[in-house]
């Protein structure tokens, strides 16, 4: 690797920590030879850090974000990996939503406990930001947070918001931060979808990036950092990247050669994470998202619907997919054990496929079509789209395009702020 740990500080200390990429001595990001029909071997930050002997986190205590997504090539955890290895200090695990394990259900985490594998203590970061959770990276006594998890694309999803608190969390508590890259399993190709507005920010939206980013979470660190963490530490936190080899902006997860981890339980595949972008946003209604089916946020229902849904989504032509009337029995969450119709969404041109797009054209259709169609009382609706707009002009009756085309001025902007932090070809 081309950058020691005492260039790198300098480096940091000389930028204002904007933030240092660690590549490759042999060629750019995506110079792998092809392999396996076309497939590239991606090597992801971790692989990076490991080979070079962990010298970016020489003589340092250090912590760890992770999750079951942290893994090898060889489906190694990697804080099995590293406190195995007497070249790095590991004295720490955070735990984000789902818990270090991933034992817990949406909503949840584990606690605080000490890990039964390592006997590391394992500190629960959930729903925790600011002076609270800095007070736990100091009660660790670590000197480097690392982040390594897995993403999925939406703004949503929490991960990416976990990775912000912490930032902004070591800023306070005087730590540096070390994030560890892997791949946008949906491509990085292009961002979509409305921008947030800032009145809307929650745990599924901090700050104002678009619904389906199209950054890997290195490149939304370096975003966050370059924007948004200064205004609320005060100042930049002390950042560095491993950026991975071999992957490029078009590639799906299935071309990386890397094996699937569930980031979450009701992420069980990468075609989940094509859709969901769009078809989370049915968690803002009272329709079921499929979740307690083996197809979650592919299959989408209710007690009432019937065949005309999968008539009037198939009718707005929309890219890429096709909708089949599909029933099915949820065995928890919304529609336990209830028989219910809907639609499962087919995609059969990925590289067609928008899935915002077609999430607002199935809300728009299933509001035409099934007179129990409901909002979420919370309007849980506006924080998963980021502002009021989408639900009150559904409501209004507008149509696919019409919402589209409601969000293209700030997703403009957006997309000149998020090209400056792309560091992938």
């Amino acid at each position: 690797m081309a950058l020691s740990r005492r260039l790198l500080l300098g480096r940091l200390a000389a930028t204002g920590a904007a933030g240092a990429a660690l590549t490759a001595g042999a060629g750019p990001a995506g110079a792998a030879q092809p392999a396996d029909g076309g497939r590239r071997r991606v090597h992801t930050g971790f692989d990076r850090l490991a080979a070079d002997g962990y010298r970016l986190l020489d003589g340092q205590k250090v912590g760890i974000v992770t999750n079951p997504t942290g893994v090898t090539p060889d489906l190694r955890h990697i804080v099995d990996v590293m406190h195995a290895d007497d070249r790095v200090r590991l004295t720490a695990v955070f735990g984000p939503e789902h818990g270090f394990r991933g034992t817990a259900q949406a909503g949840g985490s584990e606690g605080r406990y000490d890990d039964p594998a390592t006997g590391l203590p394992v500190y629960d970061t959930y729903n925790k930001s600011g002076q609270a959770l800095a007070d736990i990276f100091t009660a660790s006594g670590v000197d480097t947070v690392v982040f390594d998890i897995q993403d999925v694309g939406a703004r949503f999803y929490t991960y990416i918001w976990t990775l912000y608190d912490c930032m902004v969390a070591a800023v306070l508590a005087g730590k540096r931060f070390l994030v560890l890259d892997r791949p946008n399993p949906v491509t990085g190709r292009a961002a979509s979808g409305p921008v947030l507005d800032k009145a809307y920010a929650s745990f599924i939206g901090r700050e104002p990036i678009a619904q389906a980013h199209g950054m890997t979470v290195a490149e939304l660190a370096l975003l966050f950092n370059g924007e948004f963490v200064p205004q609320a530490a005060g100042r930049p936190v002390e950042l560095a990247t491993v950026r991975m080899t071999g992957w490029r902006r078009t590639d799906f997860y299935d071309t990386t050669r890397l094996p699937w981890v569930p980031p979450s339980p009701n992420m069980p595949t990468p075609d989940t994470a094509l859709v969901y972008p769009g078809t989370c946003l049915f968690e803002g209604t009272n329709l079921s998202e499929g979740r307690g089916t083996t197809r979650p946020f592919e299959l989408l229902g209710a007690d009432g619907i019937d065949r005309r849904w999968a008539a009037a989504a198939t009718g707005l032509a929309l890219p890429g997919v096709h909708f089949r009337e599909a029933y099915f029995a949820p065995t928890f969450s919304k529609f336990q054990g209830k028989t219910i119709g809907g639609v499962q969404l087919h995609v059969h041109d990925r590289a067609a496929f928008d899935p915002v797009r077609t999430g607002i054209g199935l809300l728009v259709t299933a509001k035409r079509v099934w007179s129990g169609f409901a909002w979420r009382p919370d309007h849980g609706i506006d924080r998963l789209t980021g502002s009021a707009t989408v639900r009150t002009m559904i409501d209004a009756g507008a149509g696919p395009d019409e919402i589209v085309a409601a969000w293209q001025q700030d997703l403009t902007r957006f997309r000149a702020v998020r090209r400056r932090y792309l560091r992938y070809p």
